[in-house]
């Protein structure tokens, strides 16, 4: 094995987000992949994407993955559901190292299991109004029935903390009643915070329709592409930070918010400037 390959096993996965919601993909890189060291950055200034244009978020990316590339990443998990619909697939042939989104992955399993073809989908306003979870979804099953539905309070709400709040609730319930009347028995959960409200979507839809977490696919997708590549950490890596942690604004605030989800406790969040 050449010592290029070698350095590039030991090197840190990158991971961005156009902010906190990322985490939750982090979180499952994190559970699933417990030798892979993380490099994550959070686009806290320029938060939210999801109702910026195409070519804003083409940029952004862009800014993101030459910072990541300068930290000596191996591969790049964009943890954004929009910047996976806008993004991607324009950055993806200028890329030299894997790279994988987070809507590929959820739409495949949702594609495999639904029973009766009827696939609901929840996200921001650019992840729905895209409709890239219906393209992908049809590649793997051309005669499911998609449904979408924007729910850009649910952001605010995870961020502020109220996962469980009677406010949340009511707000859950008026988004999921169109889906309810609708027959679905798969819900893909299409933005990076919604699984935190996981047990209370669970609640209102019921134990029939099957939830599908993309961030959980997305952790599962990034072993196979390491694997693929023969990139994964054996665990030997030399005196290297395993996770660290990024942001373009609000650093503090990220850092409690980081901190009441992961599995670690993170000390800091460096603050860079990211349009320089």
């Amino acid at each position: 094995m050449s010592e290029s390959f070698e350095n590039q096993k030991y090197a840190p996965i990158g991971v961005f987000d156009s902010g906190v919601g990322g985490l939750t993909v982090a979180r499952e890189i994190m559970r699933q992949l417990p030798q892979e060291r993380i490099i994550y950055f959070g686009d806290t200034a320029r938060v939210p994407y999801g109702s910026k244009s195409r070519e804003t978020i083409v940029r952004y990316s862009r800014q993101i993955i030459h910072f990541l590339e300068s930290k000596g990443v191996k591969a790049i998990v964009v943890a954004c559901n929009t910047a996976s619909a806008f993004a991607l697939e324009n950055i993806r042939p200028e890329m030299k190292m894997p790279i994988i989104g987070v809507v590929k992955p959820g739409a495949k399993v949702a594609a495999e299991i639904t029973q009766n073809g009827r696939i609901g989908v929840i996200g921001t306003e650019g992840t729905v109004g895209s409709h890239i979870y219906t393209e992908m979804i049809h590649r793997h099953n051309p005669g499911a029935t998609v449904l979408g539905k924007a729910c850009p309070l649910f952001v605010p709400l995870v961020e502020e903390g109220w996962l469980k709040d009677p406010v949340t609730v009511q707000v859950a319930k008026r988004y999921l009643a169109y889906f309810q009347e609708s027959d679905i028995d798969t819900l893909i959960l299409g933005c990076t915070h919604y699984p935190l409200l996981r047990a209370m979507i669970r609640e209102i839809m019921g134990e029939s329709v099957n939830l599908v977490n993309p961030a959980y696919e997305t952790a599962q997708g990034l072993k196979r592409l390491l694997e693929q590549h023969g990139i994964s950490n054996d665990g030997k890596a030399p005196g290297e930070p395993m996770y660290q942690f990024y942001v373009s604004d609000a650093a503090e605030k990220f850092k409690n918010f980081a901190n009441s989800i992961l599995p670690c406790e993170i000390e800091e969040a460096q603050l860079i400037h990211i349009e320089e």
